[in-house]
């Protein structure tokens, strides 16, 4: 797998349109930092990491509002093929502030307004609204 980032989004966005309670996908130290800041911005209900087939997966709890999935739109910004860097003051904002970019600073992975808020810059892994 070239993308273990993008196929974490991929499962978000089928389980939800599929209209699933959870969705399971292997375990990372990365694709579990995503996670912790999805769950702090309230996009998901949460994860725990428990063993699937012999190897450690992540099942994440997927959130709806009203019967609509809370994830509107979720990309991924930076691929394999194509890293895109941000600095501090140059970080995109996703639908005039309503949505989040999640971004991999050198203090951890974290939503655009965190990274503001410690001036960090970084790469700019996903956008979410």
């Amino acid at each position: 797998m070239t993308d273990p980032l993008g196929d974490l989004l991929t499962r978000i966005r089928n389980g939800q349109q599929a209209r699933k309670d959870s969705v399971t996908s292997p375990a990372s130290k990365l694709r579990a930092r995503v996670l912790d800041v999805l769950q702090r911005e309230g996009y998901i209900r949460g994860y725990r990491e428990e063993p699937v087939g012999g190897h450690n997966g992540l099942r994440i709890e997927l959130k709806y509002f009203e019967g609509q999935p809370a994830i509107k739109h979720l990309a991924r910004v930076s691929k394999p093929g194509r890293r895109i860097y941000s600095g501090a003051k140059e970080l995109p904002r996703v639908r005039n502030g309503l949505g989040i970019t999640i971004v991999s600073t050198p203090k951890g992975v974290l939503s655009d307004a965190e990274a503001r808020e410690q001036n960090v810059g970084g790469e700019v892994l996903a956008e979410v609204f």
